[in-house]
């Protein structure tokens, strides 16, 4: 039977494509596709996703399956963004009468990283995943805290130096939930979500894995 593999950041370059249909048999589970590739040993932590969510390694496949193999991510209403970001944009979404607090982040390019310099930074993204990856983010928040609303909007393509990748709005009637709830968002956006992030230095270039 077919199967559509897609593939993101260090794993697209390994392999050279973004997409490409697999012929597996009958019976093949998810944990089956990364050695039908033939693309070497597989990578710690690795993630597959079918048909845009996520899955165990022992997940049988169908006919037509979309499979996602996912690297380690990094880290975006809830936004994927070309353009550059507004952290006004992103409150005035969660602006609310009842809100007596607002909080906020906002993460830009730096010069300087692991002791390099910092060229640019490249953000791919799973879209479609990654959006709904991020509403079920912000639905787990505003069940463990009093949420009003939350905004992610996150960058993806190039991100110059001083330049805006992600800005998070959280709005509560209290502003320790909002606090701690703009934490956690940030957290756990760069270690669950399909984003990932390459650093072009002078002179090299790295994708940089989960929780960077």
């Amino acid at each position: 039977m077919k199967v559509t593999v897609r593939l993101f950041a260090g794993l697209r370059e390994l392999a050279g494509t973004r997409a490409l249909e697999l012929d597996v048999p009958a019976g093949a589970v998810a944990a089956d596709v990364w050695s039908a590739l033939d693309l070497g040993e597989e990578p710690a932590g690795l993630l597959v996703a079918i048909n845009k969510s996520y899955a165990e390694s022992d997940t049988a496949l169908s006919e037509g399956d979309e499979v996602a193999l996912i690297p380690p991510v990094s880290g975006g209403a809830f936004r994927l963004s070309e353009l550059q970001l507004s952290l006004d944009d992103a409150v005035r979404e969660v602006a609310s009468d009842d809100a007596g607090a607002i909080a906020t982040f906002t993460g830009t390019t730096r010069a300087r990283s692991r002791g390099r310099e910092v060229v640019r930074l490249e953000y791919e993204a799973y879209e479609g995943m990654a959006e709904a990856e991020m509403e079920r983010l912000a639905a787990d928040l505003k069940t463990r805290h009093s949420l009003i609303e939350i905004a992610i909007h996150h960058r993806v393509g190039i991100v110059g130096i001083g330049e805006t990748s992600v800005v998070i709005a959280v709005s509560s009637a209290h502003r320790g939930d909002a606090l701690a709830a703009c934490a956690e968002a940030i957290d756990t956006l760069k270690a669950s979500i399909p984003l990932w992030k390459k650093e072009i230095y002078v002179g090299g270039e790295e994708w940089i894995g989960q929780g960077s």
